[in-house]
């Protein structure tokens, strides 16, 4: 950890919930780079506490919160926009997350975001790859962490392919070694049973191929730097020295007996089941020399906060490739974003919304038909359904369940049901949201057949008064005729809408 430099106003800062550790980076974006100036990490094991039916424990869930309390008190006053709190496997996988988020997000400050396995390796790519030389090239990034597994294939900043696996040091040494016993038997099982996870990517990332190897994370860090210690390696990972390893690890009896130098204590529990992970990936994908790098998911992420303003936004292209996939008539979805932008800028100030509503408006105003290349009877649940479940990279968990909500109320009902999914504090915002795209959407019923104003909008609290042209609605009675019934299905939802 280095001494704290800077202000609030000019650092950014990343912290990562995983499955073993909680970690928190904090930088400086100087000159086109990141300078790191502050790093901490707490070993948390919070998905240790996740039993058989995917249930958090109070203990592991408070271990977290007195964590985040800490961290917390060190991001206080930073800018929310320039945050990033992202959590992994644990909470993906635990059914009571909610209550989690909701008590951690109290005393951190800051927003969580449950990111998929996929967004979780693309940001790990990202980290890893900004740490490394800007080599042609296609390598092999992979990242052992305590409940999954991440696999990437890329060259130079792009990544080509992306896997999450589900299985991770923590999530293995619980399976394998439950009572803490340490047996040849029971470390073959556990390689094995890695070996059937990786036959899924196999094929077809040795088809991509690759030309070096690199580990992130604190599996491959202890591996790496056990060999150091005992004198096998000088740099990185071979077979043979992991083969050396294994068998010292085989002549402790428990786990909490393994006393590994290089292996720092806090992981020492936990090592054998990420050893028997790496032991197959060694096996199956032949990397010769794995090399570590420093670089991982808080790295990614701080690279990210800063690519969102400075260059292409992955978000962004991942919505135009969902638009292309399911065929979205892009005519009609330009001009519903056009009319919804313009009516959110008349109202963001007195409604409160910031710059990354402003941005998700406009994304569900494209995304908007999706669902009609299923079936245009109920298109706005298909799309719902497609927005919540399909690997959307750049979009937390919680970013989807938004966009989701606001693509399935976009016309027929409306009431606050529709956006449960959506993270309690965010709700009012969504619909607040949901409320102008309904209202872009029925301005441009007529597909373009016609130029549509851009109506004038007076906000007062709730209340929502909207004034055409003189005479416009006149010369065009259907659209009046949808104007005035979408005004009445706001009104039976408790948000007052007057047509002047």
């Amino acid at each position: 950890m280095t001494d704290t430099q800077g202000t609030p106003d000019d650092l950014i800062a990343a912290v990562d919930l995983g499955s073993n550790s909680f970690h928190m980076v904090i930088a400086q974006e100087f000159q086109g780079e990141i300078r790191t100036i502050e790093k901490r990490g707490q070993k948390v094991q919070l998905g240790a506490g996740l039993d058989a039916n995917g249930i958090l424990s109070e203990e592991a869930q408070q271990r977290g919160i007195d964590c985040l309390r800490e961290f917390g008190q060190r991001l206080q006053g930073m800018d929310g926009g320039r945050v990033s709190v992202l959590a992994t496997n644990a909470l993906r996988a635990a059914r009571n997350r909610k209550e989690f988020i909701s008590r951690a997000e109290e005393v951190l400050g800051y927003p969580i975001e449950v990111i998929a396995g996929r967004e979780e390796a693309r940001l790990i790519y990202l980290g890893v790859s900004h740490t490394l030389a800007d080599d042609a090239g296609k390598r092999l990034v992979v990242d052992i962490g305590g409940g999954s597994t991440e696999f990437i294939i890329g060259e130079r900043f792009e990544p080509l392919a992306l896997e999450s696996l589900h299985m991770g040091c923590v999530s293995f040494t619980r399976r394998f070694f439950a009572d803490g016993k340490i047996t040849e038997e029971r470390f073959n099982e556990a390689v094995s049973a890695a070996s059937q996870e990786l036959l899924n990517i196999e094929s077809n990332y040795k088809k991509i191929g690759w030309l070096s190897v690199v580990g992130s994370s604190g599996t491959i860090r202890a591996a790496e730097q056990a060999l150091i210690e005992h004198g096998l390696e000088s740099e990185g990972i071979t077979a043979s020295g992991l083969k050396k390893l294994r068998k010292q690890m085989l002549q402790y009896k428990t786990v909490d007996d393994v006393s590994l130098p290089g292996v720092k204590p806090e992981r020492r529990q936990v090592f054998i089941g990420g050893l028997a992970i790496l032991t197959a990936i060694f096996n199956l994908f032949e990397p010769g020399r794995m090399i570590y790098s420093d670089g991982a998911l808080r790295e990614g992420a701080l690279w990210d906060l800063v690519g969102r303003s400075s260059h292409e936004n992955v978000r962004q292209r991942t919505v135009e490739g969902m638009c292309e996939r399911f065929y979205v008539d892009q005519s009609q979805a330009e001009r519903v974003k056009d009319t919804a932008l313009a009516m959110f800028r008349q109202v963001k100030n007195d409604w409160q919304l910031d710059g990354m509503a402003e941005a998700f408006i406009g994304w569900a105003a494209q995304l908007h038909e999706i669902g009609l290349a299923i079936s245009h009877s109920s298109f706005h649940k298909h799309g719902a359904y497609l927005l919540q479940h399909a690997d959307m990279l750049g979009f937390t968990r919680q970013g989807q369940a938004k966009l989701a909500a606001l693509v399935r109320s976009h016309r027929r009902k409306l009431n606050s049901d529709l956006f449960s999914e959506v993270a309690p504090a965010r709700q009012q915002v969504a619909m607040k949201l949901a409320r102008l795209l309904r209202l872009a959407v029925t301005l441009n019923h007529s597909r373009g057949a016609y130029p549509v104003p851009v109506p004038e909008l007076i906000p007062s609290g709730q209340r929502l008064s909207i004034r055409m042209p003189e005479g416009w609605l006149d010369e065009h009675p259907l659209t009046a005729r949808d104007l005035a019934a979408e005004a009445a299905v706001q009104n039976n939802a408790g948000f007052e809408v007057e047509i002047l």
